[in-house]
């Protein structure tokens, strides 16, 4: 069974030439539940999330949001159950240092469901003190980046059955497709795939691009420079503060990826046009 997804009866309601009618059907939903995440058994963070692969998900928000520095830092990460109900939806993880947790590394509110809870300069200067600017990193083409969007199309599964997740799928500068991760919510696909990574020793992705499915925010530019990737690109728009911390950190931005072009918002020296 796919935990993504979840079969539901639902009434279909249409309106054609004789009114509205309406017939009961089967359909399948995108499946959003909370996971706990503690450290050394103390609370964290709760974030909803689609389950499946919740180990990448766990190391890749840890990382993004300061709370380790690399996989060296792990020991375990592992489900308990407190009660049957919630079964999966908590999980533990284990530090090799204890003492070096800190508690007050978190970047956001973790409760929150906005892109980030304090915009501004200071936000920015923050980022760099835990991830400096990225440097090189593939040079590719306007087609390149044209083409990936339908290749993200084909390879999400999860959104082809429901049509309510997001993805974010990792590129190498030659084009092959490392990695893709689906989840209701933006900022935990791009952490499955930052997970992977760091669970698999393959960071920083400098030599990578990142394609993610929906709109860009300061979040999702943060999450990528905390994982070293320098070339980020967008199906939609990206925000102002995104933006801005992508000139900043020397990341290349691009967004409106379509069939007949795209924006070029930051790092335009990474794209070749000829």
């Amino acid at each position: 069974m796919n935990p993504a997804a979840r079969e539901i009866d639902l009434l279909r309601c249409r309106l054609g030439e004789g009114g509205w009618s309406a017939d009961a059907r089967g359909d399948f939903v995108a499946v959003e539940e909370p996971l706990e995440i503690r450290v050394e058994g103390r609370g964290l963070a709760v974030v909803m999330r689609t389950p499946g692969h919740d180990r990448e998900l766990v190391a890749g928000f840890l990382l993004t949001e300061g709370i380790i520095r690399s996989a060296a830092d792990l020991f375990d990460i592992s489900p308990c159950a407190d009660g049957a109900e919630n079964r999966g939806n908590v999980i533990d993880v284990f530090l090799r240092d204890p003492g070096s947790l800190c508690l007050e590394r978190l970047t956001r509110h973790v409760f929150s469901a906005s892109s980030c809870g304090i915009c501004g300069k200071s936000t920015i200067e923050s980022v760099f003190l835990s991830c400096p600017p990225v440097v090189g990193g593939p040079v590719v083409t306007a087609d390149f980046l044209r083409g990936l969007p339908p290749r993200l199309r084909e390879a999400q599964t999860g959104f082809e059955r429901t049509g309510g997740l997001h993805a974010s799928a990792i590129f190498g500068g030659d084009g092959s497709l490392r990695c893709l991760r689906e989840d209701a919510g933006r900022h935990n696909a791009l952490d499955k795939v930052i997970g992977r990574s760091l669970l698999d020793g393959g960071l920083p992705l400098s030599d990578c691009v990142l394609l993610v499915s929906g709109r860009i925010s300061f979040e999702l530019m943060q999450k990528a420079l905390a994982a070293g990737i320098p070339v980020v690109a967008g199906i939609s728009a990206p925000s102002s503060l995104a933006i801005d911390l992508a000139r900043e950190s020397g990341q290349t931005l691009a967004g409106f990826l379509r069939e007949g072009g795209f924006n070029l918002y930051a790092g335009a020296g990474r794209v070749l046009l000829d």
